[in-house]
């Protein structure tokens, strides 16, 4: 476990930026010249609890003890670095994945795709509202939901995909799923990604299968089961622990000749957390950029906007989910996972267009 965390924030955008780094007087975060940071937040944690946090200018690192020095420039170097392309997707401007369950229980749109047709419909919309990615789901990960077998699962998506790889054979498909069997199945048939809400921790063949077959995955957290997972879930500090859970799956699979560039980080709001925690994940998301991997957020529907609007919620939330999304753009997110593409997409737009104007 780590002793100190570094986070970059104090951020410019567009021109501004731009100016800034070629002035020397700001870093691009992410090797993107339209967002600049000039101070960093360094976490000190002693004990699993978080002793203090203090904020440094950049100019203001050379005056730091060997001992902090020697991880926030290491860090540093993971984030300023610019994040390669994964499936041709380049991440100089936020990128959408949009959701597509195919299921009869998932929580806020269960059974309205599990026809093939109507699903294969729903994607086609999908990438023509904007979405860089179309994430296929035949397993409900709601909070209280059981495992289902993997053959009925791969027997939901299949003629998703397959129909999808031949209308669409240049979008990015990725497949949300826990199980070697689905993973392989579905890389056999064209998907591009894998998404496991697992971390790849439900199944023991599953990086193995990844790896084999050179495949990008999300690298993404959960605290417990998703029959379990908000049973009241226990953190010594959310934000710090599950850093330290990325680095050191991010550190195995490197060591075992994975490549860091072909994974993505998703901390996993509402996945085994409380609305504390989710906060305190999103507030700072931009610590995870020391890691050196694009960000993936999926605020989309949460229940957590339920806990803060409470009485003003809507069954799609979207203005709570469109709030979380430009936040996290301001802090450098690359990719969203959303369900209602086109009212994201249009808020990205304009946010970004207003953000990027001098």
């Amino acid at each position: 476990m780590r002793k100190y965390y570094t986070r970059p924030c104090n951020f410019y955008y567009g021109n501004h930026a731009k100016k800034l780094i070629i002035n020397k007087e700001a870093l691009p975060l992410a090797g993107n010249l339209n967002i600049a940071f000039d101070k960093l937040e360094i976490f000190q944690r002693k004990k699993k609890s978080v002793v203090k946090s203090n904020l440094c200018s950049i100019k203001e690192l050379k005056n730091l003890n060997k001992e902090i020095a020697s991880v926030v420039n290491i860090d540093l170097k993971r984030i300023v670095s610019k994040r390669k392309s994964i499936c041709g997707l380049k991440f100089d401007y936020p990128k959408i994945m949009g959701v597509l369950n195919v299921t009869p229980d998932s929580f806020s749109d269960g059974g309205l795709f599990l026809n093939t047709s109507k699903a294969v419909k729903q994607a086609s919309s999908m990438i023509k509202d904007g979405a860089s990615i179309v994430d296929i789901g035949g397993e409900s990960t709601r909070p209280g939901s059981k495992t289902i077998n993997e053959k009925n699962e791969w027997n939901r998506i299949s003629e998703t995909i397959i129909k999808l790889k031949k209308f669409f054979p240049k979008a990015i498909l990725s497949l949300d799923t826990r199980k070697s069997y689905v993973m392989k199945k579905g890389i056999e048939f064209g998907v591009d990604i894998i998404n496991d809400i697992s971390g790849l921790n439900f199944d023991k063949k599953s990086f193995s299968v990844v790896s084999s077959k050179k495949v990008p995955f999300v690298l993404h957290h959960i605290q417990g089961t998703p029959n379990t997972m908000q049973k009241n879930p226990k953190y010594d500090d959310a934000l710090l622990d599950i850093y330290d859970f990325f680095e050191e799956k991010i550190d195995f699979c490197t060591k075992k000749k994975f490549k860091r560039e072909m994974i993505l980080i998703d901390p996993g709001i509402g996945f085994g957390k409380n609305l504390e925690h989710n906060l305190r994940i999103i507030s700072k998301i931009s610590t995870f950029h020391s890691l050196g991997c694009p960000i993936l957020i999926g605020t989309s529907r949460k229940r957590f906007i339920e806990h803060i609007v409470t009485k003003f919620d809507t069954p799609d939330r979207t203005g709570g989910t469109l709030a979380s999304v430009l936040y996290g753009l301001l802090q450098g997110v690359q990719l969203f996972r959303v369900h209602n593409v086109k009212e994201i997409n249009q808020g990205i737009l304009v946010f970004n267009k207003i953000l990027n104007t001098n």
